[in-house]
């Protein structure tokens, strides 16, 4: 009778491990779980409030409320027209950064402090800008000693004071993954290029570019997915109640100032569809350019 049961056992832990499912397997379990609480939860709670409006309309009201108001809408405009600029720029500097890093002797060193406005913090990077860039600030009142400005230069409480705290706290970010991206190629076909008479431009051109391609797609959504959700930046250094008015504000403002839980979860279900477009937009265009493995990798 033990015998039989222990057979039974070992071919029920045979017929799951066929099917992926073993001891390893069930590792990943507290994980998913997780997520699912964390994240899915929410997401699903948020969705079906969002078609719960406290206002007459039926089920849509939220959203075709949000589409009639040019006050709202528009809010989406003004965020992506931070977030865009911000990501291609974050990413265009990156690479030439990275590409440089990789090669000097204190990496570490170098990687640590570009990396360091990430411990700050949102709120005291902004703080920081408006002691040195505001009209008051060190950056102002040093180029009117110098007589290179006759009057104080406002860097802040407009779009340029949010980009500027933006490019601070997404750059470190954006930087990491394309240093692991290029950190991950192997040397030896950018030195059998320049063996070949291949000048530092065709070698990048022709060799790093292509096998970048897929990590500086995942680097663009990650960062353009953080900068979308500007909020304090866009408070501290901007103008909330002009042009950066970002659909953050817009969400934060139904759900604290007007109590409307149910159109602050519509326009975070707004956020989150125009974040998926951009990044279904980026995965495509990647496609057409570069198709293959996903990293160049070593050896």
């Amino acid at each position: 009778m033990t015998s039989s049961t222990s057979q039974d056992t070992t071919t029920l832990r045979q017929k799951l491990a066929l099917r992926g499912i073993d001891g390893v397997t069930l590792l990943v379990l507290p994980s998913v779980l997780f997520v699912l609480a964390i994240f899915i939860y929410p997401f699903i709670y948020g969705l079906l409030l969002s078609f719960a409006p406290i206002r007459e309309g039926g089920t849509f009201a939220n959203y075709i409320t949000f589409f009639s108001d040019p006050y709202l809408y528009n809010t989406i405009a003004a965020t992506l027209r931070l977030a865009v600029p911000v990501t291609l720029l974050s990413v265009a500097v990156a690479v030439p950064v990275a590409m440089r890093v990789r090669l000097v002797r204190r990496q570490r060193l170098l990687t640590t402090l570009l990396v360091l406005p990430i411990t700050l913090g949102t709120v005291l990077v902004a703080q920081g800008m408006l002691n040195y860039l505001g009209p008051q600030g060190w950056f102002s009142r040093s180029l009117m000693l110098l007589h290179i400005i006759s009057s104080p230069l406002k860097l802040t409480n407009n779009y340029w004071g949010v980009f500027l705290s933006l490019i601070i706290t997404v750059f470190p970010f954006t930087f990491l993954l394309t240093l692991s991206y290029v950190t991950g190629i192997d040397p030896g076909l950018e030195k059998a290029a320049a063996t070949h008479g291949a000048s530092a431009w065709q070698r990048f051109r022709h060799v790093m570019l292509p096998l970048l391609v897929p990590g500086l797609a995942i680097a663009f959504c990650l960062t353009f997915v953080q900068a979308f959700a500007v909020f304090p930046s866009a408070v501290l250094l901007g103008a909330p109640s002009g042009p950066t008015r970002v659909i953050s504000i817009a969400a934060a403002q139904a759900a604290f100032e007007q109590y409307d839980f149910t159109m602050a979860s519509a326009i975070a279900m707004i956020m989150g569809v125009v974040q998926l477009c951009i990044v279904l937009i980026v995965l495509v265009v990647r496609n057409l350019f570069y198709r293959g493995a996903t990293s160049g990798g070593k050896g």
